[in-house]
């Protein structure tokens, strides 16, 4: 299993219509192949910053799968303009910690 950690850094004045347009783009991400989950969650001392945890089956279904894909251009020309700054992605292996508490 892989996660993709992105940081999303979103304008002050538009966090909350970023939620919105999150939510038309998701569609997008979630048809990928090897698609497993996602969550955003939202920085709480940081509040501009978001979160973006995506579960991958593989490294090769998010890069160069889902990134060089038609989906994955609308995916970000619909968030894009809410960006303060380019986005920082990164990967880790494990296994799922989306455990009840």
């Amino acid at each position: 299993m892989i996660y993709e950690i992105a940081q999303l850094p979103v304008h002050r004045e538009k966090i909350e219509t970023f939620r919105g347009a999150f939510a038309e783009v998701a569609p997008l991400l979630s048809r990928a192949e090897g698609y497993c989950g996602h969550f955003l969650a939202q920085g709480i001392e940081t509040p501009e910053l978001f979160h973006l945890i995506v579960r991958w089956r593989s490294l090769e279904d998010h890069t160069p799968g889902f990134e060089v894909s038609e989906d994955h251009r609308m995916f970000m020309m619909g968030l894009q303009e809410y960006f303060s700054e380019e986005p920082r992605v990164y990967h880790i292996e494990g296994s799922s910690f989306f455990a009840e508490c």
